[in-house]
This record gives C-alpha cells, structure tokens and sequence, in this order.
C-alpha cells in the first residue's frame, strides 16, 4: 500500500448510498460503515504518523446531477485536497425502478461538467473516479447492463483524461466471481450495495489504485508536457 494522501491532505468522499452507508448527518466526522471508514482505518494504522482528515459528503438515491447541485457546499467548500467520486448506478437503476432514465448523452454532459468544474475550481486536487458497477445477484439486474455498459466506458474514459486514479470495481468483481473467490450474492446481495465481503474489496483497491497521472495547466506552465499520461493500463489485483 503506497502513501496516496499527504499530511495535512483532506480527503472527500462523494458519491450515492454505496458511499453514504448510513452516515450520521448531524456529525461532520461520521464516515459511515462502508469504505470511507475502512480506508480511513486503515490508512492510519499503517500510516500513523500521517495527519489526514477524512470526509464522507455521500448521499444515497444521488445521480451525478445531484452532485452538480450539491457541489458548492458538499465540494467546493470542503476545499479537499483529494476527492473520490463513485457515482453512476442510479442513472441507470431510475430507468428501472422509476421509468425515469438518464440517456448516455446526458449522463456523459453532466459527469463531464462536474470533472470539468473540479479540475477548474480545485485545480490541485487529486481526482479519484471509480467505476458504476452492477452484480447478477437478482435476475433483473442482468438487463441493466445494456444501459450500464456504456456509462462504465465513459466514467474509464473520463478518467484516462480528467483523473489521478481510476478504479474498475465491476472488473475488480467480475475477476473474483470468475475466479470462483466469490460469488455475486456473497459481493452485493442486491448487486449494488455491497457485503461486508464486497465493501473489503472496495477499501483494498482504494488504498492502491491504479494510477493516471494527470498534468495541469498550472504544471504545463513550467514547461511541464502538459498531457495525461496513463501509467497503468491494466488492472493489477492486490
């Protein structure tokens, strides 16, 4: 596990209930049970000279517009200095449960304002997206993927231009199911929350992500070649 945060770094979790996970909202600290809670577990027992504070802004049911609505109080204010962002799934699911779909196109114009928005606003923030994912844990969830598919192609590829880190949890998954470590009701019963199983691998590759180096205006300004370059192409496991 390689030292991602610095002293002094605020790290801000942003995302839907896969990121909320019950946090108390009436205490700034409260991280929930899920992986924020776990990464900042573990990042400070193997770093515990590191001075990090550590914040969940999650908000279960959220589509990435929610978070451009909620991004001057629950991003811009925090002034994080590390920011991972999961968020996807309920643009998919509302089609489902709602009869209120989000199309590729507007699911790409916003993901890309709001990264957009970011990378003008807090230029010297790290950016951490981790991908939408969906298990075949309920029979239903299997016709998902139509929609999914091509939204987890747009988060990668928004990634490969906009972020430091990119995590592919549906890969990370498939490979654990495929491998017969696990299978998809042990992951997430319902195919998105995830298990206490599911959760240990979420927190696991959030602590050593494969990594996208991103180079801003600010560092291009010194003569730096200002270009992403991606320096992990393949996913490793840990």
């Amino acid at each position: 596990m390689g030292k991602i945060f610095g002293n002094n770094d605020i790290v801000l979790f942003q995302g839907d209930s896969v990121t909320d996970c019950n946090r108390d909202r009436s205490d700034g600290g409260s991280l929930g049970y899920g992986y924020p809670a776990a990464v900042k577990e573990i990042y400070n027992t193997v770093f515990p000279s590191s001075i990090t504070t550590f914040i969940n802004k999650g908000v279960s049911g959220d589509r990435v517009r929610d978070l451009i609505a909620r991004y001057e109080k629950d991003i811009f204010d925090v002034q994080p200095t590390f920011i991972s962002i999961f968020i996807g799934i309920n643009d998919v699911w509302r089609a489902f449960d709602s009869n209120d779909p989000c199309s590729l196109e507007r699911f790409r114009e916003e993901y890309t304002y709001l990264v957009k928005k970011i990378r003008a606003e807090l230029p010297s923030a790290k950016l951490m997206l981790i991908e939408p994912f969906a298990l075949h844990s309920l029979p239903d969830r299997k016709e998902w993927r139509t929609d999914l598919d091509p939204k987890r192609a747009f988060a990668r590829q928004l990634a490969g231009e906009y972020a430091n880190y990119f995590l592919p949890m549906q890969k990370i998954f498939d490979d654990k199911i495929k491998k017969g470590e696990f299978s998809p009701q042990e992951l997430a019963g319902d195919g998105v929350h995830p298990s206490a199983a599911g959760q240990s691998q979420r927190y696991r590759h959030a602590c050593s992500p494969p990594r996208y180096k991103y180079r801003s205006t600010a560092q291009a300004a010194h003569g730096q070649h200002n270009a992403l370059v991606k320096q992990n192409r393949a996913y490793t496991s840990v």
